[in-house]
Order: structure tokens, then C-alpha cells, then sequence
């Protein structure tokens, strides 16, 4: 079966079907089972998505003659026919992937409409007005989803003739000048496409189905998916449904309802709608909508407008809610006073609710703890891991709008998707500022700290996406006129200007000028309950990567469980220690590189103490000295020069020892162990400060066992004399200090050599940790600084599932890993194993290491919550998949 049908009561599918029916239909053929009001169609599955794009994006015969059956069964329900002039059958397309892609993909309304049907649907439902609207909006939608027609065109004779009239709204659109529109709109579409308005309805419909399947590889809908890490193999589904109509009148509506506030999770109804409107209007912002529910008393909520309705849809928000046991995202239509459901899906929500949504369910019994924890995105908590504005900062408020997502940023004002782009590539902070957005808009709001617009609602392209990025967002700021032409926003008597600074509160609406200062965020019960109950689950250890004692202390708020990764070079990199570091670099001999070691070593132990007394006893791994030399000596001449005169040596001394030092690839060159077996002076001073540190707080009482290691080995050889070289300096500072403490030497796994050698690296090494980092550059063969200019392309094309420096590589990188967890404990089986790359902060990629037999993972110190949430995601699914 290709085609599902629903209708009458009855549906093919349910909603365990998102893989063959999308979400969309698989719930719409959910409520149907469940007796809720829904307008009869058909679901056209995934599958035939992809055999579209096989078959050089062509419907196949089969494919038709199984539509044309179901389209029968919809026109026997509804007793219309389609395309027929006397009581003809309309309905829209729509996209429908498993997983919701809001905006990504294209939708079409009012479909079968023709210069004859128009005249039926006037006389049929007594409104004349009505059925021109409509046509006119099938216009718009056709031509420029199936016709690749520039919306903007039509939407120009729009504006000018409510520019003309003097018009605030499209509803003040008399009958004849809706007449005159569409007969322009079918003019204007014919210059820019060279080709007539398709007139049968037939032909209608195969474009739609076509434009539909299309639309699953169009921009947009790519760059969401590789953001998202989404599947290109997936498909969209195409749901075909009878036509019902917001617009006919004062007891017509449509509107969008969430059955818990998707911004901070309250438990109560929330929701917008329009009078007199189709769905595209709430969604795309074209006006701004009323609330559902009353909380105002001034007379515009749906449950004062349309009381009987809205008691229905109480019920019914109720029933979904229940039975799916989450919170959801409802679309509903209202004609001449009878609703109908057009949509449910689990909703969208900022992190703050989820995590309120997710314990309320707890505490109210509909779902358990491991339920709540499984349904948390890991991602979304960083969310709640930046700063807001402070409340007692001075602001210069010049506009408010709806708090459409959470979180207050500062940023210069852009205009356009490709500007922001651009200007973060530069390293700026930018905020979009826009009359409404787009689909077309997806990267520069990626790229944006934060978006602003004119027009919309909470339920707005605009809100919706914003919210799923975690990025602030003021919508609906109707005050503020936007001028893309002169690039400048004006509100209030303040003009803002392209490149001037604004701060956006996305919590509260507001909009100020200038810059505004910002604080730490708070975090509440609920983000404590949830840690709790993922630590008491969770098998995988938590650290963090951190080279100050500042950031080990942010790290271990947020709940380290130790720090994974301490780069001694970047402590190398501060002003005040970087030309003592090349005085080293500059040595001529053993005794001048001495000698500058020696200026190094009470500023790398005072470095290690601070890190070991802010972690306070928990493990604190040391990697010892890895970059190449080069990196730590001037780029420029007149660098150069002026490092000549601060070290008091001539330039061509200084000129004649970095020559020696350049390399053609330095990362497989001349660093890590490799630069201490040159020169093992270097880590012998390293070994000496960390062992000093740790004796100075023993003696203070301190329990810590510091692990010391050894970077970028590929041959046991390297690992077997540095650590000989280190625990002889170690316990060479125990016997000075009389102290005795223990202490771990172990080694990262970043060669593929080290990986398939691990058994004989292992009877060296007190313990592994991946440095997944190099691991993947060396794997791969590709460098990550050069990576940018492909990489997108082979996810895109699906050469790679995403990009394997954001997500391991499971069976290149992963196998190698797994080899050296197997090896390594086949010769020592209690040996510790932990990965501090950047993949330890990556959900997917915690999840293999979860079922790889990792002992910790090591990540930044912002992910260090999203790694907790995720590693107990993973013990779950761990033990669900051994259970």
C-alpha cells in the first residue's frame, strides 16, 4: 500500500506509522480512530518520496491510479466531486516528514479552484467574497510553490492596492477588487512564467503532489536537516485532505494551540487564532492573531467570540493530551461555527519547559522518571546554560513586542539571512531583524543570536523556529516599520540603522538600544531534579575539559565529576609567560633551554595547584606539552622585531631558529611525545610542577590523585621511556618533600597505529583516554581546518551521516575506538578508559561511547549538563537493548 486513507471514523494508519505516513499523517489518522473531527483525505507515504527521486522525479502510474481510488472514497464522505462545476471538492497539500520540519517544507491550500469551480463555491456557500479570497490565495500559493514563481510579486499588488484604498486588512478587500487581483494575479503569473494558470484541477493536483516531493530537497529544508542531524534518506510524506474554510464569514476561524505553554511549560491552554482567516495567515504572521483564552476581558479571545467552539476544543486538547502523554501542538480550523482538527503533533518547547513539562508529568503520574528523562532533548539545555540581561542595568527601551523564546542578547542589526551569515563568519554578533520570516530565512537565524520582527505571533514561523534553535526571538512588534530599502528599522521616534547595537529580551518582549549587560543564568528545581535523576541512573562518568581554575569551578556547578583534559600549553599562551616560553623555543643549548624551564616551573605549579584546589580532590587529568613548537613564536616582523628587543637577541638569531621549526603538516609533525623525546627537559619540568602543586596540598590535608598524560603516542616504545622520565621526576619531589601520594601516567589514543596496538600501549599505561579530535583527523585523513569546504557536501549527499567532527564516525573512528577498549583491557582488564575530544559533549556520539564501555566522558563546561542527560539517556536505551 502507497496510499492510506482516513475519513468517517475510520483510518489505513495510526500514529506508530511516522516512518511510513510522516508525523502529520500518522496523526491525522490517529484522531480520526479517536473520533475527533478531521477532514477526510489521504496520506501519500514517504516511501513514494524517494522512488520519486529515483524514477527522475516522475509519479509513477501505480502511484496515480492508487490517489485517484482514495480521492474517490474523500469525494463519496464529503459528497463533492473534484473539479466539478456544480459542487466541486477542494483540497490542500501538504508536507510531512516523521519528525516536524515547521516551515522547511511547502503546504498548499484551496487546490481545484478555476475560474468555474470559484463561481460554484460563491453560489454554494452564499458568500461570494469568501470564494474569491480564496482563489486569490491559491494563486499565490501555487505559483509560487509548484511554479517557482518569486511570491514577492504578487504579494506587491496586494499591498498596493490596500495602499490604494487605504486598507489596514486583507478583509476589507471588497468582492470586485478581489475579482480584479486574481485577473492581475493570472496576468503577472503568466509574464513571470511564460505559461498559463493551470485551469484543470487534475493537473492541479499531480503539480502539487510534484512541488511537495520537491520541496524535501529544496535549501532550506537541507540546511534544517544537516542542523538538526535529520536523515536525507527519509522522504517526506504528502497528505491530501478536504478543504475546510476559516474565511467565510464572523463565526469562521483558524488558529494554533499548544495544550501547555510551550515557553515555560505552565500547565494551561494556550493558543491563537483569527477570525475570518486561513491557517497560512497564523503561521506566517501575516496578521497578528488573538489569544484562544480569556485573560483580558477584552472581548477578542476565542472563548469569548466563539464560546461553544472553544469548549470543544477544550475537551478535545484534553483528550490528545491524555492519550498521547505529552504536550501538543494542535491546528484547528472553524467553519460557520463547526471545528475541525487539521492537525496534532508533540509540541515544540524551550528547555525551561521541558524540563517543567517533563517532572509535572512525573509528579502528576502520567509518566515515569526514565520516561521523562528519554523524552529530553540533551541539546536543548544549553538553552539554560547562557546569560539574560540584568534587571538592574541601565536599558533605553524603544520597543515591545511577544516574548516569542527566551533569553536576552545584544548584537548589531542585520537584514537579510545573507548578511548575518556573513557577519558571523567575521566573528560578529548579529540580531535579524525582519518584517516576518521565512523558510528561506533558516540560515541566517541560525547564524543570528537572536531574531526580531514587525509581524506574527507566538506561533509564528519566527517563534516556532527560533524556539527549536534555543535562540531569543520578539515577534509581533507592530510599532516598529522596517525599511529593507534604506536598512533601518524606525519605532518610537528612534531610528536603528544596519550596524548599530540592540539587545533583545526574548523573555519578557522588550527591545532596547544599545547594549545591555547581561548575568549567569539561574537554573531551578526542575533542572536540579532532572540532573538528579540522571546521575542516579547514569553509568558514564562526567568530566570536563578546563586549563583554569575559573573554568573548573563553572564545571564542577554544573555537576564534573573531575576534569578530563587540562591543556598546559594554553596556560603557555598568557602575555605574561609567552616570551619566557620562547626563551625556551630560542635556547642554543641544553643549559639556556634550562634555564628558561626553570623561570616556567613555579608558574606551571601554581597553575596546578589553583586547578587541583578549585576540584577539590576529584580526579584532574594533566596532558603534558602537545602543539608544535611554531606555535608559540611570532607571525609577523614586526612581532619579531619586537620580541628581538624584549629578549635582547638579535633578529637574525631569532629568524635562523624558526626556519628549522616550520613544518609542512604540523599535526603529524614535530609535538607531543615526539617534541619530548627530543627534548625531555620539557616534561620533566611539567612532571616536577604538577608534582609539587599536589605535595603542597597534601601536606595541607588534601587527598588528589593527579593523572599525568602523555600525548599523541603511537608506539609503546614513546609511552614506556616518558613515563619512566615522569614517575622518576615525580618521586623524585615526593623524596624532597617527604610526601607520598598516588598518581596515575597514562596516554591519549589519537593514532590509528595506537588504537590497533592498544594491548601493547596498555602494559604502560595506567589508563586511555580517546583524543577523538586527532583521532578522526587521522582516521579520516582530513584536516579539520580544511574540512569546511566539503564536508557539508558529502553529508548533503550522504557520503557521511553528519559531520564526523560534531559526531563520531561510529564505524571508522568508532571501530577504532572499540579495537582499543578491547585491547587495552585484554592486557589490563580494570584499565580506565575516558575520551576528552569534542565528541564527549555530543549526545549521539555518548551514546556509542555508552555501549562501547567507556568509563567517562569530558566535555566543555557548559555541556557538562547536556553530557550528564545524555549519558543516562544512553544507560537507559543501553539497558532496554539488553533487556
Amino acid at each position: 500500500m502507497n496510499v492510506y486513507s482516513f475519513g468517517n471514523g475510520k483510518a489505513d494508519g495510526n500514529s506508530g506509522m511516522k516512518d511510513v505516513l510522516g508525523g502529520k499523517g500518522a496523526n491525522l489518522a490517529e484522531m480520526t480512530s479517536l473520533g475527533l473531527p478531521v477532514p477526510p483525505g489521504f496520506t501519500i507515504s514517504t516511501e513514494m518520496c524517494l522512488k520519486f527521486f529515483e524514477n527522475n522525479e516522475t509519479l509513477s502510474e501505480e502511484l496515480k491510479s492508487e490517489v485517484l481510488k482514495a480521492l474517490g472514497q474523500v469525494e463519496e464522505i464529503m459528497n463533492k466531486k473534484f473539479g466539478s462545476e456544480d459542487n466541486p471538492l477542494l483540497v490542500s497539500v501538504r508536507s510531512g516528514a516523521r519528525v516536524s520540519m515547521p516551515g522547511m517544507m511547502d503546504t498548499i491550500l484551496n487546490l481545484g479552484l478555476n475560474d468555474q469551480t470559484v463561481e460554484a463555491l460563491a453560489k454554494l456557500s452564499g458568500n461570494e467574497r469568501f470564494a474569491w479570497d480564496s482563489y486569490r490565495r491559491f494563486l499565490q500559493m501555487y505559483s509560487n510553490v509548484v511554479m517557482g514563481m518569486n511570491i514577492s510579486l504578487l504579494e506587491i499588488k496586494l499591498e498596493d492596492l490596500k495602499d490604494e484604498k487605504g486598507y489596514k486588512s486583507d478583509t476589507e478587500i471588497t468582492v470586485d477588487e478581489l475579482k480584479q487581483l486574481v485577473s492581475s494575479y493570472k496576468e503577472q503569473i503568466y509574464d513571470s512564467c511564460g505559461q498559463m494558470f493551470p485551469m484543470d484541477p487534475m493537473e492541479q493536483l499531480w503539480g502539487a503532489i510534484n512541488a511537495v516531493f520537491k520541496s524535501w530537497n529544496v535549501p532550506r529544508a537541507l540546511a534544517y536537516r544537516e542542523m538538526n542531524n535529520i536523515a536525507h534518506d527519509w522522504g517526506t510524506a504528502v497528505n491530501v485532505q478536504s478543504m475546510v474554510f476559516g474565511n467565510m464569514g464572523d463565526t469562521s476561524a483558524t488558529g494554533v494551540a499548544f495544550t501547555r505553554n510551550p515557553s515555560t511549560g505552565e500547565k494551561k491552554f494556550y493558543g491563537e487564532y483569527l477570525i475570518n482567516a486561513q491557517g497560512e495567515d497564523v503561521v506566517a504572521g501575516i496578521r497578528t492573531p488573538q489569544s484562544l483564552v480569556n485573560t483580558s476581558n477584552d472581548g477578542l479571545s476565542m472563548q469569548e467570540t466563539l464560546p461553544d467552539v472553544f469548549g470543544q476544543l477544550e475537551n478535545i486538547y484534553q483528550t490528545l493530551e491524555s492519550h498521547y502523554k505529552d504536550m501538543q501542538d494542535l491546528e484547528f480550523t472553524v467553519e460557520q461555527g463547526r471545528l475541525w482538527m487539521l492537525q496534532t503533533r508533540t509540541g515544540k518547547r524551550t528547555a525551561k519547559a521541558a524540563l517543567k513539562i517533563a517532572m509535572d508529568m512525573v509528579d502528576e503520574g502520567v509518566i515515569t522518571k526514565e520516561e521523562a528523562l528519554l523524552r529530553l532533548d540533551p541539546k536543548s539545555l544549553d538553552q539554560l546554560l547562557h546569560p539574560t540581561l540584568d534587571p538592574d542595568a541601565e536599558k533605553n527601551q524603544i520597543a515591545v513586542g511577544l516574548p516569542a523564546s527566551p533569553g536576552g542578547v545584544c548584537g548589531v542589526v542585520v537584514f537579510s539571512s545573507e548578511e548575518a551569515v556573513a557577519k558571523k563568519e567575521k566573528g560578529q554578533d548579529v540580531i535579524l531583524v525582519r518584517v516576518e520570516t521565512s523558510p528561506e530565512d533558516i540560515e541566517g537565524m541560525n547564524a543570528a543570536l537572536g531574531i526580531l520582527t514587525s509581524r506574527g505571533g507566538m506561533t509564528s514561523h519566527a517563534a516556532v523556529v527560533a524556539r527549536g534553535m534555543g535562540k531569543s526571538c520578539v515577534a509581533g512588534c507592530g510599532a516598529m516599520e522596517v525599511d529593507y530599502q534604506k536598512q533601518e528599522f524606525r519605532v518610537g521616534g528612534f531610528v536603528v540603522k544596519a550596524g548599530e547595537e540592540i539587545t533583545i529580551d526574548g523573555s519578557c518582549g522588550e527591545v532596547y538600544l544599545g547594549r545591555v549587560k547581561t548575568i549567569e543564568p539561574k537554573l531551578d528545581d526542575n533542572f536540579k531534579r532532572v540532573m538528579d535523576i540522571a546521575d542516579s541512573v547514569r553509568r558514564l562518568k562526567v568530566r570536563t575539559n578546563a586549563d583554569t581554575a575559573h573554568d573548573a569551578k563553572i564545571a564542577r556547578d554544573f555537576g564534573a565529576e573531575g576534569i578530563g583534559l587540562c591543556r598546559t600549553e594554553h596556560m603557555f599562551f598568557e602575555s605574561s609567560r609567552i616570551d619566557v616560553m620562547r626563551e625556551m623555543i630560542f635556547a642554543e643549548n641544553f643549559a639556556e633551554r634550562s634555564d628558561a624551564l626553570e623561570k616556567l616551573l613555579p608558574m606551571q605549579s601554581s597553575d596546578f595547584y589553583e586547578l587541583f584546589q578549585a576540584m577539590k580532590g576529584l580526579p584532574v587529568t594533566i596532558r603534558l606539552l602537545d602543539p608544535p613548537l611554531h606555535e608559540f613564536l611570532p607571525h609577523t616582523e614586526k612581532e619579531l622585531e619586537e620580541l628581538s628587543g624584549r629578549l635582547d637577541l638579535p633578529v637574525s638569531r631569532l629568524r635562523s631558529k624558526i626556519k628549522p621549526l616550520q613544518e609542512f603538516n604540523p599535526m603529524l609533525g614535530h609535538r607531543g611525545c615526539r617534541l619530548a623525546i627530543s627534548y625531555p627537559e620539557i616534561y620533566k619540568m611539567q612532571a616536577r610542577a604538577i608534582a609539587t602543586a599536589t605535595s603542597d596540598l597534601v601536606l595541607q590535608g588534601f587527598s588528589l590523585t593527579p593523572e599525568i598524560m602523555i600525548p599523541l603516542v603511537g608506539m609503546d616504545k614513546e609511552l614506556e621511556i616518558l613515563k619512566k622520565l615522569v614517575r622518576s621526576e615525580v618521586e623524585a619531589v615526593q623524596k624532597e618533600k617527604a610526601v607520598e601520594f598516588d598518581f596515575l601516567v597514562g596516554t591519549m589514543i589519537e593514532l590509528p597505529r595506537a588504537a590497533l596496538t592498544a594491548d601493547e600501549i596498555a602494559s604502560h599505561a595506567d589508563f586511555f583516554s580517546f583524543g577523538t579530535n586527532d583521532l578522526t583527523q587521522t582516521c579520516l585523513g582530513i584536516s579539520r581546518d580544511d574540512s569546511g569546504r566539503f564536508l557539508s557536501t558529502y553529508v548533503s549527499d550522504g557520503i557521511l551521516e553528519s559531520d564526523p567532527f560534531a559526531s563520531i564516525d561510529v564505524k571508522g573512528v568508532g571501530g577504532l575506538v572499540k579495537t582499543a577498549v578491547r585491547l587495552g583491557r585484554e592486557q589490563k582488564s580494570e584499565l580506565k578508559i575516558g575520551i576528552c575530544g569534542e565528541h564527549g559533549g555530543d549526545p549521539k556520539s555518548i551514546e556509542f561511547f555508552e555501549s562501547a564501555g567507556l568509563d567517562y566522558v569530558s566535555c566543555s563546561p557548559f555541556r557538562v549538563p547536556i553530557a550528564r542527560l545524555a549519558a543516562a539517556q544512553s544507560s537507559l536505551k543501553n539497558q532496554k537493548l539488553k533487556g
